[in-house]
């Protein structure tokens, strides 16, 4: 989305040259995907290792990443304090024998919210894990552009303040991003200490609009679903479909701190049964359709396109997405279709989906509310209290696992031992899929496996 734009529009020049069409760009990749099979888990190289190289070749793999940095950087002047704090961080880590990774100096110099200019191009550098990808501290470049059009950067002026969201788009990446990671997060980055608080997070919308795109055309056709005619032009445009994406994320990601909350409602460092996530990433993607119900109404032309992307993709991608362990999108997933379904909203009949688009905005934003008063009463409950309610409302649509513990109520549980130890009682598949999903599932398994490492083609994102 970053290349769709005037100049005019975007707010100035984007980068001069194209980092990827650099000579020094393949130099680095290459460099980097040397270095990463040598690397454990924790992003240190044992070179008593069996096939681990000697302590030479590390080095001069780690001198290649530094001479290409350094030939690229004059083509970011806005990344050059990060740039040479990289070089600093990668010398040490070799110097002191290639231990467990510390980039945090790099980290602290990494500043991409502080200059949001739609087109921007950023080289990244890092030993991180991928959420959703390589769960190991590997090395990793990548070079994404900054996606921050005039109309959503006025939004987020006036509306929905979210000074540390970068929307980007990959230009390209290594080995890491080649798979079904769409974000690049600082708390993923190999550090000495975590920093008192992150100052950037970015999300890739165009990976999430190619790979909900082809899932949704996929779940179309296969669901016999009839889409209203501008609709389906939007499941087919890379474009608006970028854009619908990265309005829907920033919305969603202001809304974990937004509205009347538990402390920390997210909780991502605290153990907690995992419906409770479901429910909290649900909410979010929820708040984000309200929003655009009103947004649409003020003619945003965006707006009605987030609607049908938070529904779409809720509905066909997640559920049948990744592993039945505690998969806590598919959950919510899974919840918002059972609800559309139990208030006539969506109809699975004759074998095919049928879906009342007059009252699904009012009925998906019923589920907002239903969630958010739960948050509220949650407020004055204890935690145990409140990880049943949350059980409750899961449950009143969706069938708990005929063994499970949970299902049975408080007088099944052993209410002596602390809630943390309770949540071993949580059965890794707590909400089977239904046969529904079951079927859904096995039809849209090649397509799923498909969206695996998605790229983008750079003119099919310029294509009007």
């Amino acid at each position: 989305m970053a290349q769709l734009l005037t100049q005019a529009d975007s707010g100035g020049a984007a980068s001069p040259g194209r980092v990827v069409d650099h000579p020094s760009w393949p130099a680095l990749k290459d460099a980097v995907e040397r270095i990463r099979p040598w690397q454990s888990a924790d992003g240190s190289i044992d070179f008593a290792a069996e096939g681990a190289p000697g302590r030479s070749d590390a080095e001069a793999a780690v001198r290649r990443i530094v001479e290409a940095v350094e030939e690229l950087s004059p083509l970011l002047p806005h990344d050059a304090g990060y740039h040479r704090a990289l070089a600093e961080d990668l010398r040490a880590w070799a110097g002191g024998g290639f231990g467990v990774p510390d980039f945090l100096d790099s980290l602290l110099a990494f500043q991409p919210a502080a200059n949001r200019r739609d087109g921007l191009q950023h080289l990244v550098v890092f030993a991180m894990y991928t959420q959703n990808g390589n769960p190991d501290r590997n090395l990793e470049a990548v070079v994404v552009r900054m996606v921050w059009p005039r109309w959503l950067a006025e939004l987020e002026r006036t509306r929905y303040d979210n000074p540390l969201f970068c929307g980007i788009t990959f230009e390209d990446f290594t080995a890491g991003y080649d798979t079904n990671s769409a974000v690049l997060f600082p708390e993923t980055i190999a550090v000495r200490e975590a920093p008192e608080r992150f100052s950037w997070g970015g999300i890739f919308c165009d990976r999430e609009a190619a790979r909900f795109r082809r899932v949704t055309g996929a779940a179309v056709e296969v669901l016999g679903l009839s889409l209203p005619e501008d609709i389906a032009a939007m499941v087919h445009d890379q474009k608006r479909s970028e854009e619908a994406f990265v309005l829907w994320d920033m919305v969603h990601d202001r809304a974990h701190s937004h509205g009347d909350l538990p402390f920390d409602p997210f909780m991502i460092k605290q153990r907690q049964p995992f419906w409770m996530y479901g429910l909290e990433e649900l909410r979010c993607d929820l708040t984000a359709f309200k929003e655009a119900v009103k947004l649409a109404e003020e003619g945003v032309p965006q707006a009605r396109d987030v609607q049908y992307a938070v529904l779409f993709d809720r509905m066909f991608r997640f559920p049948v997405t990744g592993e039945r362990v505690r998969n806590y999108d598919g959950l919510g997933g899974q919840l918002l279709f059972a609800y559309l379904h139990r208030h006539d909203v969506v109809r699975w009949t004759d074998n095919k989906l049928h879906i009342d688009w007059q009252r699904a905005p009012q009925v998906t934003n019923q589920l907002c509310a239903d969630i958010e008063q739960l948050y509220r009463d949650g407020i004055d409950r204890p935690k145990l209290v409140h990880w049943l309610a949350g059980y409750e409302l899961v449950s009143r649509y969706l069938a708990p696992h005929p063994g499970s513990t949970w299902a049975k109520g408080p007088d099944a549980l052993d209410l002596t031992q602390p809630p943390r130890k309770l949540v071993d009682d949580v059965l890794p598949d707590e909400f089977p899929l239904s046969m529904f999903y079951e079927a859904l599932a096995k039809k849209l398994k090649s397509v799923i496996a498909s969206t695996k490492g998605i790229r983008v083609d750079r003119t099919e994102r310029i294509a009007a």
